[in-house]
């Protein structure tokens, strides 16, 4: 089956907002097996709507929309599709019950422009909406799918997960499994050299190399008749992965780095401070993301200033005056500081150049040093950063929590 991915929307034409919902669909349909070849943005405009939903289905089986189920005037795409299709506009009293009901459960006036949306093609299949009101709805003609799911991403996602995931997958004679293997401190193009005899022979599962501002990861994707199956090939493809990549490899399938460090801490019950000048308090809030870590994270202290890394980290003044702030050796006293004096056997630190100005020629912005003492072992390591300041910080606080995984593996 091939589909056509067409994001409806006047504001995504002019920018004023990411386009998440065409990401989210492509992702969730390589997982179903359905190719996506191409994807369309279309503003607010049923005769150019119409000209879209006309081309795309020279190429496609199936299209999925995104926006235009709303209550106002410009919310067309129900009634273009029904006129691609033939089909006239009925009123759906099942879909007007529950939008009525969500407007009961808000304490809001139920207006006159709303039960417009309760109309749908004729015939179609109508899709509850339990995050808002635009029903969702699904036509089946001609040999052709038409799947249309309101803009606002929660409902979107929502809506596919719970009711067109599982209405596709009984058009699929396969189940297609897909599992991602996740990599730090390697980058993409040494990720994808490294498995490049993977990628270029495997056929069922096969390996796909994708990358992110802050890591790199593999796809394997297997097609077999369940999902056990398919399993059991993605198995040993994994091994060999992990066997390559060693402990790079820091977790399979969908978490993040904060969530797999925040684990081990609590499964290990490491005492842990954080003293942050570059990130500003960003490496602590990623680890309070985490759930219960109150029982291992003691102490977040943002020091931004050299006067607060001296009076809140005991940092030494001729450190600072010798090496500077961001350097190797105050990003170790810091980390030890903040171990000491907050009675934990894990101090981590950050301290950086994220700019856009105050970079010298042996200092240039994007300078970033990670401080680490742990059961009285300190050391610290040097990175290097390009981009805007929010990338800078944002890189920095991935590489610390990563650096603090490695070291928490270490301490067994």
């Amino acid at each position: 089956m091939k589909a056509e991915i067409i994001s409806i929307g006047t504001e995504i034409l002019l920018g004023d907002i990411v386009n998440t919902n065409a990401q989210f669909l492509s992702k969730e349909l390589a997982v179903l097996g359905i190719d996506v070849y191409f994807q369309a943005v279309v503003g607010d405009n049923a005769e150019r709507l119409l000209q879209v939903i006309s081309a795309a289905y020279e190429n496609s089986d199936m299209i999925i929309t995104t926006g235009g189920l709303g209550p106002t005037f410009d919310d067309l795409t129900k009634e273009t599709a029904a006129k691609y299709f033939g089909l006239d506009m009925e009123f759906n009293e099942w879909a007007y019950k529950r939008i009525e009901k969500y407007f009961r459960r808000i304490g809001r006036e139920l207006t006159e422009n709303n039960k417009k949306q309760a109309y749908v093609p004729k015939g179609s299949i109508v899709m509850q909406n339990s995050r808002g009101t635009a029903p969702g709805v699904i036509i089946e003609k001609d040999g052709k799918i038409f799947v249309m799911l309101p803009g606002p991403p929660h409902e979107m996602e929502t809506m596919f997960k719970e009711q067109v995931r599982p209405f596709l997958e009984e058009k699929q004679e396969y189940t297609f499994v897909s599992r991602i293997m996740r990599i730090a401190d390697v980058g993409e193009s040494n990720m994808e050299t490294r498995v490049r005899d993977m990628v270029e022979n495997m056929e069922n599962p096969t390996v796909a190399p994708y990358a992110k501002p802050t890591e790199s990861f593999l796809r394997i994707t297997a097609k077999a008749k369940d999902a056990e199956e398919a399993n059991r090939l993605i198995d040993p493809v994994a091994q060999e992965i992990r066997n390559r990549f060693g402990d790079a490899v820091y977790a399979e399938g969908e978490t993040t780095m904060e969530e797999v460090v925040g684990k081990l801490l609590m499964e290990k019950n490491l005492k842990t401070a954080v003293a942050e000048s570059l990130t500003g308090g960003l490496v602590s809030a990623a680890l309070i993301n985490n759930a219960g870590i109150s029982s291992v994270f003691m102490e977040g202290i943002v020091a931004y200033s050299n006067e607060a890394k001296i009076r809140l980290l005991g940092v030494n003044p001729e450190t600072i005056e010798k090496f500077g702030a961001v350097s190797e050796a105050c990003a170790m006293e810091m980390a030890k500081g903040a171990a000491e004096r907050s009675g934990c056997r894990i101090g981590l630190s950050t301290t950086g150049i994220a700019g856009p100005d105050g970079g010298t020629d042996e200092k240039p912005v994007g300078t970033v040093y990670v401080g680490v003492y742990a059961d009285g072992k300190n050391y610290a390591e040097k990175l290097s950063f390009s981009g805007t300041r929010e990338r800078i910080r944002n890189r920095s606080v991935y590489s610390a929590l990563n650096i603090l995984r490695k070291e928490i593996l270490d301490i067994g």
